[in-house]
């Protein structure tokens, strides 16, 4: 039997803007990959670990996690159990801009350009002839 579509709704409405505050435990953290059904593996600006974590079945089904993207975890959902998981995910981050002007978004998740800083210093080459050769003269 299908859900009802005020589950739906109340669930879009729930991730589409982010909260004042982050509460204890909870931590911003960038999808690395799907390991398998309802698993993903996540990554903290702090830790260069992968963390196992799982999404609850309010959001199966209903919003799709994309790698790259970014989701709330809570690394303090599991720590009485002795299993493989290290958290789950409370909250998907839908509209990331809205998320980025937030003060508990981490400072390593802020976007880059796709260009280097000394990108301009160099002399670009589009659209020039390729150097002559004086000594290929032949003679």
């Amino acid at each position: 039997m299908a859900r009802p579509k005020r589950n739906l709704l109340a669930t879009a409405q729930e991730t589409s803007s982010p909260p004042a505050t982050l509460d204890e435990g909870h931590a911003i953290a960038r999808v690395r990959t799907a390991e398998g059904q309802n698993l993903y593996a996540v990554e903290l600006p702090s830790n260069t670990k992968p963390l196992l974590v799982e999404l609850p079945s309010r959001f199966r089904s209903q919003i799709w996690i994309k790698r790259g993207g970014y989701v709330v975890v809570d690394t303090t959902a599991f720590a009485d159990r002795d299993n493989k998981l290290d958290g789950e995910i409370v909250n998907v981050v839908r509209d990331e801009r809205e998320w980025r002007k937030q003060s508990y978004w981490p400072s390593e998740f802020d976007k880059k350009s796709s260009y280097p800083a000394d990108s301009d210093e160099e002399e670009s080459h589009v659209g020039k002839m390729p150097p002559s050769d004086d000594s290929d003269s032949g003679d």
